[in-house]
């Protein structure tokens, strides 16, 4: 015999009205929905999500449009956005815009045809909103300049900074900054790099990599190739590290011996390459959430003020920049 709402009512203790909205996304107090998600879960009720959709003219689904899946960032995010959906009965709809302007609105596109409840965005930096969208919109880890909305990122400047002074400290005293083109994040943490460096008489060079598999290894090889070579490199993003370590390991130089290395994003394998990878570790779970709460909050409050939470990353500091041998030999490392 089928279950219906009716049923899950009379398991959770509450009416059929406020099963449906807790299926339907609305606010609702957060014990009631714990007490609705589980009889959900013990009942085994699946709604009719075609007549629904009919109803309400809504799919109860929501949108995650990330920059690069390959990214560890986003893929930790939204595992963390998933999680919390399925705890509300919604359902996800991940697509990855590869940084292009021209897929991400394709991706808009469909998320209007599917009349999906919401969307999650990282925008690619060039993007533009070329006409009004009919759901909310919350943005992570980027912002859309002269657009406003509900939005969640890193303090960018702040955590950059962290990472020049971090190195400074070490006695490096010429850093090279490998930043992403293709994002207001990336610009944002290089001027953080440049303002603290000059703030502390730290030589530094800066460059825009784009988005593309090799970029950041051709980009290495020109900071290299300069006779006043850096002691020190910073790596805007996981994904970019990465390719920076393998890089410098196949020109034959060893990390931090010939030179330091720094950047965003704690994944796991980075505290097991030598003595570990220096990084700023950015708060993935609470990004996630955040994201979420606010997208329902805007569900919920469609005519509400835009907000921006700006939350803070935490600095982890490995063998990669020289840590390690500072705290060995209880001194400060001298500049090479």
């Amino acid at each position: 015999m089928a279950v219906g709402i009716r049923d899950v009512a009379l398991a959770a203790g509450v009416s059929p009205a406020t099963v449906s909205r807790v299926l339907s996304g609305k606010s609702v107090d957060p014990a009631m929905r714990d007490a609705v998600l589980k009889a959900v879960e013990t009942t085994g009720y699946r709604p009719n999500l075609a007549a629904r959709r009919l109803r309400s003219q809504h799919t109860n689904t929501i949108g995650l449009i990330v920059a690069d899946i390959r990214n560890p960032f986003f893929t930790a995010v939204s595992r963390t956005i998933e999680d919390m959906a399925s705890r509300q009965g919604l359902r996800i709809i991940l697509c990855n815009t590869d940084e292009d302007p021209a897929k991400e609105d394709a991706y808009l596109d469909l998320m209007e045809e599917e009349r999906v409840t919401g969307v999650i965005l990282a925008p690619a930096r060039s993007a533009r909103r070329s006409k009004p969208r009919d759901f909310p919109t919350v943005l992570i880890d980027r912002t859309i300049p002269g657009e406003v909305f509900d939005c969640v990122v890193l303090d960018n400047i702040a955590m950059a900074d962290a990472l020049v002074q971090h190195l400074a400290h070490l006695g490096h005293r010429r850093i090279a900054g490998l930043f992403g083109a293709e994002s207001n994040t990336g610009q944002e943490r290089r001027k953080g790099f440049e303002d603290a460096a000059a703030r502390l008489g730290i030589a530094t060079t800066s460059h825009a990599v784009p988005h593309a598999q090799g970029e950041a290894a051709q980009m290495l090889h020109d900071v290299l190739a300069h006779a006043d070579r850096p002691d020190a490199i910073v790596a805007s993003n996981g994904v970019m590290l990465m390719g920076v370590l393998r890089e410098l390991r196949a020109l034959g130089l060893q990390v931090p011996a010939d030179i330091a290395l720094a950047g965003f994003d704690n994944i796991d394998w980075m505290e097991f390459v030598g003595e570990g990878l220096t990084v700023i570790e950015q708060p993935v779970e609470e990004i996630g959430r955040t994201a979420m709460t606010m997208l329902t909050d805007r569900i919920a409050h469609p005519d509400g003020p835009a907000r921006k939470v700006v939350l803070q990353g935490r600095l982890i500091a490995r063998g990669s920049s020289g840590a390690q041998a500072m705290r060995k030999t209880g001194t400060q490392a001298k500049a090479r």
